[in-house]
């Protein structure tokens, strides 16, 4: 148990540490993130209120989470691919768990979304909503979302160390899946053609932590599929862990 904890507290030093040393001599640091997070915001705020034709007291709350979101589950899907190929030296050299590697990748996210945070307080600010508690289910959503970036890590680290022209093909592929995720949009707009949200995983991640966010409670049927998707994801996680884990340093 000792070294579970100790494996933690080192993947959250090096995530913090490469934060660090990113913004180094900086004078914003990574207030840089909330900048162009600031200016995302702005920019699709004012044009695609108008080009949906809704109030932007009502949309730009909604576009802020979902940005905010999009950008920790996008970085972590695309650094994935990649991420034990970045590690190759560490991987090679010292005997480490490969899902220490992966928990540094969530948790580098994890401070990016923090910082980001600072962008959804301000505009519910700006635009209050009526939160209640239901503002306290963010918590659990939040957890359930980082749980599933950290398996998706897991395996897409794998499958990228294995075969290099998979970082490629997700990048082509991550802008498509942006529009196909409610995040210019609410999944309840989507009407009849709500099955896009139905089948998007992502989708189910945005809605139980931004619905909290805006006031609503989430369906039980989001929680049930997202747990559902969490246990899948691990047992995933495990066996390829298990059955590939001794061939990962020869892949990188």
């Amino acid at each position: 148990m000792s070294a579970i904890f100790h494996n933690v507290a080192l993947a959250w030093y090096f995530a913090w540490s490469d934060m660090r040393a990113r913004y180094k001599r900086s004078v914003l640091g990574p207030f840089w993130l909330v900048l162009g997070t600031v200016i995302g915001v702005v920019g699709l705020g004012l044009v695609w209120s108008v080009l949906l034709n809704t109030e932007r007291s009502e949309f730009i709350p909604a576009l802020t989470v979902g940005l905010v979101l999009w950008q920790a589950i996008s970085g972590a899907i695309t650094g994935s691919t990649t991420v034990f190929a970045r590690s190759a030296s560490v991987i090679k050299n010292i005997k480490t768990p490969s899902w220490r590697i992966s928990l540094e990748l969530v948790f580098q996210q994890t401070v990016n979304l923090i910082h980001n945070f600072v962008v959804i307080v301000f505009v519910l600010l700006v635009y209050p909503q009526d939160i209640g508690f239901a503002a306290l289910l963010v918590i659990p959503g939040l957890v359930l979302v980082f749980m599933n970036i950290f398996w998706i890590a897991q395996v897409l680290g794998f499958v990228g160390a294995r075969y290099r022209d998979f970082d490629p093909l997700v990048s082509a592929l991550m802008p498509i899946l942006f529009f196909l995720s409610p995040v210019l949009y609410q999944s309840r707009q989507l009407g009849s053609l709500d099955v896009i949200s139905k089948l998007n995983p992502i989708a189910y991640w945005i809605e139980i932590v931004r619905n909290p966010l805006l006031g609503s409670v989430p369906a039980l049927s989001d929680y049930l599929v997202v747990v559902a998707m969490t246990i899948a994801g691990f047992l995933l996680a495990t066996w390829m862990t298990r059955a590939r884990g001794h061939r990962l340093p020869y892949w990188i």
